[in-house]
Protein backbone atom coordinates (compact mmCIF):
# COMPACT_ATOMS: atom_id res chain seq x y z
CA UNK A 1 0.00 0.00 0.00
CA UNK A 2 1.15 3.54 -0.73
CA UNK A 3 2.60 5.22 2.39
CA UNK A 4 0.51 8.37 2.00
CA UNK A 5 -2.64 6.30 1.58
CA UNK A 6 -1.68 4.27 4.67
CA UNK A 7 -1.36 7.39 6.85
CA UNK A 8 -4.62 8.89 5.59
CA UNK A 9 -6.44 5.54 6.07
CA UNK A 10 -5.31 5.09 9.71
CA UNK A 11 -7.80 7.78 10.81
CA UNK A 12 -6.08 8.78 14.05
CA UNK A 13 -8.89 10.18 16.25
CA UNK A 14 -7.02 13.26 17.50
CA UNK A 15 -5.63 14.02 14.03
CA UNK A 16 -9.23 13.96 12.83
CA UNK A 17 -10.19 16.49 15.55
CA UNK A 18 -7.32 18.72 14.40
CA UNK A 19 -8.42 18.39 10.78
CA UNK A 20 -4.95 17.21 9.79
CA UNK A 21 -4.49 15.95 6.24
CA UNK A 22 -1.31 14.12 5.23
CA UNK A 23 -0.04 15.34 1.85
CA UNK A 24 3.29 13.47 1.41
CA UNK A 25 4.81 10.44 3.11
CA UNK A 26 8.04 8.47 2.89
CA UNK A 27 10.60 6.93 5.27
CA UNK A 28 12.53 10.20 5.15
CA UNK A 29 9.70 12.59 5.89
CA UNK A 30 6.06 13.40 6.21
CA UNK A 31 4.11 16.50 5.19
CA UNK A 32 0.63 17.53 6.26
CA UNK A 33 -1.63 20.54 6.38
CA UNK A 34 -4.29 21.84 8.72
CA UNK A 35 -6.69 24.79 8.60
CA UNK A 36 -6.63 26.97 11.72
CA UNK A 37 -10.23 26.82 12.94
CA UNK A 38 -11.63 28.94 15.81
CA UNK A 39 -11.84 25.93 18.12
CA UNK A 40 -8.06 25.41 17.76
CA UNK A 41 -7.29 29.00 18.77
CA UNK A 42 -6.46 31.02 21.83
CA UNK A 43 -7.18 34.75 22.23
CA UNK A 44 -6.60 36.66 20.09
CA UNK A 45 -7.75 34.26 17.37
CA UNK A 46 -4.39 32.55 16.69
CA UNK A 47 -3.47 28.87 16.71
CA UNK A 48 -3.07 27.58 20.28
CA UNK A 49 0.40 26.32 21.21
CA UNK A 50 -1.03 22.96 22.22
CA UNK A 51 -2.55 22.53 18.76
CA UNK A 52 0.83 23.40 17.20
CA UNK A 53 2.53 20.76 19.35
CA UNK A 54 -0.17 18.15 18.65
CA UNK A 55 0.12 18.78 14.91
CA UNK A 56 3.90 18.29 15.03
CA UNK A 57 3.68 15.29 17.36
CA UNK A 58 1.32 13.55 14.96
CA UNK A 59 3.71 14.10 12.05
CA UNK A 60 6.72 12.78 13.99
CA UNK A 61 4.79 9.73 15.12
CA UNK A 62 3.56 9.09 11.58
CA UNK A 63 7.10 9.34 10.21
CA UNK A 64 8.27 6.87 12.85
CA UNK A 65 5.47 4.45 11.96
CA UNK A 66 6.71 4.44 8.37
CA UNK A 67 10.14 3.32 9.64
CA UNK A 68 9.07 0.67 12.17
CA UNK A 69 9.89 -3.00 11.82
CA UNK A 70 6.89 -5.33 11.55
CA UNK A 71 5.04 -5.68 14.86
CA UNK A 72 6.64 -2.64 16.55
CA UNK A 73 4.95 0.48 17.90
CA UNK A 74 6.00 3.94 19.01
CA UNK A 75 5.42 6.60 21.63
CA UNK A 76 6.74 10.12 22.10
CA UNK A 77 9.26 10.35 24.94
CA UNK A 78 10.46 13.94 24.48
CA UNK A 79 9.35 17.04 22.61
CA UNK A 80 10.64 20.61 22.42
CA UNK A 81 8.86 23.45 20.65
CA UNK A 82 10.18 26.84 19.60
CA UNK A 83 7.26 29.15 18.82
CA UNK A 84 8.31 31.72 16.24
CA UNK A 85 5.19 33.40 14.84
CA UNK A 86 1.38 33.31 14.94
CA UNK A 87 -1.02 31.50 12.65
CA UNK A 88 -4.31 33.43 12.61
CA UNK A 89 -7.70 31.76 12.34
CA UNK A 90 -8.44 30.86 8.72
CA UNK A 91 -4.77 30.26 7.93
CA UNK A 92 -3.63 26.94 6.50
CA UNK A 93 -0.52 25.67 8.27
CA UNK A 94 1.87 23.23 6.67
CA UNK A 95 4.04 20.80 8.59
CA UNK A 96 7.16 19.09 7.28
CA UNK A 97 8.91 16.43 9.37
CA UNK A 98 12.46 15.31 8.59
CA UNK A 99 14.69 12.82 10.40
CA UNK A 100 17.55 13.75 12.69
CA UNK A 101 18.13 10.12 13.74
CA UNK A 102 16.41 6.86 12.75
CA UNK A 103 17.68 4.16 15.08
CA UNK A 104 16.51 0.78 16.32
CA UNK A 105 15.41 2.07 19.74
CA UNK A 106 14.67 5.75 19.14
CA UNK A 107 13.98 8.12 16.28
CA UNK A 108 14.36 11.89 16.41
CA UNK A 109 12.42 14.17 14.07
CA UNK A 110 12.33 17.91 13.41
CA UNK A 111 9.08 19.44 12.24
CA UNK A 112 8.86 22.90 10.72
CA UNK A 113 5.40 24.43 10.77
CA UNK A 114 4.77 27.32 8.40
CA UNK A 115 1.81 29.20 7.00
CA UNK A 116 0.88 28.46 3.40
CA UNK A 117 2.67 31.72 2.57
CA UNK A 118 5.90 30.35 4.06
CA UNK A 119 5.96 32.29 7.35
CA UNK A 120 7.57 30.17 10.11
CA UNK A 121 5.20 29.38 13.00
CA UNK A 122 7.21 26.84 15.01
CA UNK A 123 10.04 24.33 15.00
CA UNK A 124 9.51 21.12 16.98
CA UNK A 125 12.08 18.45 17.77
CA UNK A 126 10.77 15.20 19.20
CA UNK A 127 12.08 11.80 20.18
CA UNK A 128 10.02 8.69 19.49
CA UNK A 129 10.76 5.45 21.30
CA UNK A 130 10.39 2.22 19.33
CA UNK A 131 8.29 -0.22 21.38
Amino acid sequence: MDRLQLLNDIKLPFAEVLGLKFTEASETGVKAEMVVRPELCTRPAILHGGAVMAFADTLGAAATVLNLPEGKGTTTIESKTNFVGPAPVGTTVMGETTPVHRGRRTMVWTTRITTAEGKLVAVVTQTQMVL
